[in-house]
């Protein structure tokens, strides 16, 4: 039990006032001898006695008192007087960090065994070291991974905190701290909380109460962690209710309390009437504990008339109860109302006394039953094996404390709630931490709901367990877990843009960049799609591309094989037609060798843009731009071959001309061999060093993949295409200029606007080509081959398939002879 004066001075004049609500603490330890000595399987024929002292939250006393407990025979055995010198064994205490450090000072130059109850921070390496400290209680370091977690699962980012102002305060503020920025949270505010029992001045309280709530009253963070000590809860109302002036009764800050293990929420007989409604919700990491068989019975069998054995038990009922016990040592400051010694335990409020099992006295109930344990080993130990204490018989009355350490270092036992109790190798047991949800009822009791669990021992994943269902929340919350963040979330396709001058968790949302998603809350950068995805239109998924090319089934592709079929047909016509007029003067006038190879190439040049149609394979990649180059060259070639001869005809029928040794088949087949073989090597030279090939582009277009023909080396692509340009300028040119000339000879006018049709085409082209992507660079491609050929076809044949078989009368020498001769008058 903690008890702490009204100040140093009035020690001896004033009744201390009790902490009632610690007064469990002291309760278990008697149940707990009273159980051992009842028990005559742990010590038979042995009673077990303690003492109790005091340390009055205070660091001189606390060395006072245990110098005391070590040098004078005061002992106090429940039931029993006993005036036989004994010595202590061991020690259980204290209930804070730095009560049973300054123990730990006196009992480890002495070998005593400490059993602490009490959760907090090792920070002092020499109590690390100490091979006389317990723990029967976690320290602090499972706390942060717990509260990490428990921010997570509700996604409270922006926390405040509060801490006492000693060193384990800071401590606690710079270790959570870390904690928070490696999990993407932080600190909306911190404030101390003073670690005094006393005050001197009501201007330093109200300094205090005004540093301490005005932080947190019109803060965004709807959560608030505290941490400190036993006292601290005490203090913090006091500072919340002096810090709203003019509202001294009901406390109304809208908060989530998260309280670590080292806070308990308790007050004092002088805060009975103070409101907690404001704590209402509360959720507390308290020291793991489990209902004790039989230890809410003893509460409830408890009396004022045990005053006699238990020197506190007269201070903790006229405090707890607001009573006077008769024939009272001290006068007291009440309203005069007697005790009856019928009130109970069960109808004080849970701010001044719990009748469950705390995890303060659970955690002493272990230590006393662990020393127990170990002197039950010393009596029951056969002769043998009580050698191994230092190699030679050791009495139970002869043993001595720093004997008991190998014995309580392998302790294994089973309490009487099912739980196995043993220390690790750093003398710890590893409880854990419950998380409990703290229930206020409106006459000041509230109700502890265990509503999760922090077990660093529990398989992976498991470690933390949280049960959102059974959570209370504070009543303006509406039932509804609340909101702790800076501001608004970032919603999937949103990225986070810091504020300047402001912690991280403080930020403006900006839409994902061209092509990037985010597809989470409060993303720090969006990420990019894979290569086979794309962006939605939210930018908030990654949607699968599909596989794009120019097909036979697509609309488009049905067209252009339709056109590429009838044009096929048509020029297979013309050719039969030429054919079967073969000896007519129109067919053989302009060579009708090359007017057959010209038809043929053209037929080929409308079939060779099926090569261009359907998915891409290595085959049709590897034929179809050179099978297209040649095939070309060969019509432009047999094109030009044509002009070339109208103009050597014309030229050879003057007199005295020297061209007529070169009119005839010879030449014009060396123009059409010539320039196509030019073409062929071009190609052949292509197809061997860097040959197309099928690929996938997955970047030209943003929502699809491009099945196409990677050409290999773009500059061989363009160099056939500008070596078909080039024979198309020159035809063009030397059409233009023989477009005069006689009819009987002349296909030049015809030739010219074909060539005129065909330059255009391909001039057009390329820019058309380039500028378009995936399957439509394809159709542009299809396109220029079928409008330059049908241009051809066009031009040239049409007048004379016209005559041959609209105007076979024109079809004859004489005709063509008039016409010469008009010509040549004209000229």
């Amino acid at each position: 039990m903690s008890v702490h004066p009204q100040s140093k001075s009035e020690e001896a004049k004033s009744r201390s006032r009790v902490v009632t609500k610690f007064y469990q603490h002291v309760l278990s330890l008697v149940y707990a001898v009273n159980e051992i000595n009842e028990n005559p399987k742990i010590l038979p024929n042995v009673t077990l006695g303690f003492h109790i002292y005091d340390s009055y939250y205070d660091t001189r006393m606390t060395y006072r008192t245990t110098l005391d407990l070590l040098f004078k025979a005061h002992r106090f055995v429940p039931l029993y007087k006993c005036h036989t010198q004994k010595t202590v064994l061991a020690i259980i205490g204290g209930l804070s960090s730095e009560i049973s450090f300054h123990m730990t000072d006196i009992l480890s130059l002495y070998k005593i065994p400490q059993l602490t109850y009490g959760s907090f921070a090792l920070k002092r390496s020499d109590a690390m070291r100490s091979p006389s400290f317990y723990f029967l209680a976690p320290n602090e370091v499972d706390q942060y991974t717990g509260i990490i977690h428990l921010l997570q699962h509700f996604g409270w980012t922006w926390v405040g905190l509060l801490a006492v102002d000693d060193e384990n305060g800071e401590h606690f503020v710079q270790t959570l701290q870390a904690f928070l920025s490696q999990n993407q949270m932080c600190l909306a505010f911190t404030g101390e909380i003073r670690n005094r029992a006393h005050w001197n001045t009501v201007h330093e309280i109200n300094t205090m109460a005004s540093n301490i709530y005005l932080p947190f009253k019109d803060s965004k963070a709807n959560t608030c962690i505290i941490y400190g000590e036993s006292r601290t809860i005490m203090s913090l109302i006091t500072f919340i209710l002096l810090g709203e002036p003019g509202y001294k009764e009901n406390i109304s800050i809208r908060k989530v309390w998260i309280m670590v293990g080292q806070v308990d929420f308790t007050l004092t007989g002088l805060q009975r009437e103070w409101d907690i409604q404001g704590f209402h919700g509360a959720l507390a990491f308290t020291i793991h504990s489990k209902e004790l068989l039989g230890f809410k019975k003893f509460l409830q069998t408890l009396k004022p008339s045990w005053t006699e054995e238990n020197g506190f038990l007269r201070d903790f009922w006229e405090q707890a109860f607001d009573c006077s016990l008769p024939n009272a040592r001290i006068s007291q400051e009440l309203d005069g109302t007697s005790c009856t010694g019928e009130e109970t335990l069960e109808s004080l409020p849970g701010i001044f006394f719990e009748m469950h099992t705390s995890g303060e006295s659970y955690s002493i109930y272990n230590a006393v039953y662990a020393v127990a344990h170990a002197l039950h080993a010393v009596y029951s130990a056969k002769p043998d094996n009580r050698a191994r204490l230092e190699g030679k018989y050791v009495e139970l009355q002869d043993l001595q404390p720093w004997q008991l350490h190998p014995l309580l270092q392998n302790t294994l036992f089973n309490n009487s709630a099912g739980e196995k109790i043993t220390f690790n190798q750093n003398w710890e047991t590893g409880a854990g931490f419950d998380i409990t949800n703290l229930i206020m009822f409106s006459n000041k009791s509230f109700l502890k709901v265990k509503v999760g669990r922090v077990d660093p021992h529990a398989r992976r994943g498991e470690e933390f367990i949280i049960n959102e269902d059974m959570i209370v929340w504070q009543r303006s919350f509406n039932q509804v877990p609340p909101l702790s963040i800076c501001n608004d979330h970032c919603h999937p396709g949103f990225q986070k843009k810091k504020k300047e001058g402001e912690k991280f968790c403080c930020y403006d949302c900006s839409p994902c960049p061209h092509g990037e998603i985010s597809n989470q809350k409060d993303i720090d950068d969006c990420i990019k799609c894979p290569k086979d995805q794309y962006p939605s239109k939210d930018h908030d998924q990654c949607i699968l591309k599909a596989i794009s090319f120019l097909s036979y089934e697509d609309l488009l592709g049905i067209i252009l094989t339709s056109i590429v079929i009838s044009c096929s047909l048509i020029t297979l016509i013309v050719l039969g037609i030429f054919i079967k007029h073969r000896d007519t003067p129109i067919v053989k006038a302009n060579n009708r060798d090359i007017t057959y190879v010209l038809l043929i190439s053209l037929h080929l040049c409308f079939l060779c843009s099926l090569l261009f149609l359907g998915k891409p394979k290595k085959l049709t990649c590897f034929l179809r731009q050179s099978a297209f180059g040649i095939i070309f060259s060969v019509a432009v070639s047999c094109v030009l071959a044509k002009t070339i001869t109208v103009v050597v005809a014309f030229m050879a029928t003057r007199p005295g001309s020297s061209m007529r040794k070169w009119v005839g088949k010879r030449m014009t087949n060396s123009i059409v061999l010539s320039c196509s073989l030019i073409q062929a090597g071009i190609c052949v030279v292509w197809l061997a060093t860097s040959p197309p090939f099928p690929h996938f582009n997955f970047l030209s277009v943003i929502e699809e993949i491009i099945a196409e023909c990677n050409e290999g080396s773009v500059t061989m692509f363009y160099i056939v295409l500008g070596y078909m340009g080039l024979l198309s300028i020159v035809t063009l040119t030397v059409a233009f200029l023989a477009r005069k000339l006689p009819d009987s000879f002349n296909e030049a006018k015809f030739i010219t606007f074909s060539m005129l049709i065909f330059c255009s085409v391909w001039l057009s082209f390329v820019p058309t080509y380039l500028s378009t992507k995936g399957k439509y660079m394809v159709a542009v491609e299809i396109f220029s081959i079928l409008a330059s050929s049908a241009g051809l076809l066009g031009c040239i044949f049409s007048p004379k398939c016209y005559i041959i078989l609209v105007r076979p009368e024109m079809n004859t020498r004489e005709q063509i002879t008039r016409k010469t001769n008009r010509s040549k008058f004209f000229l």
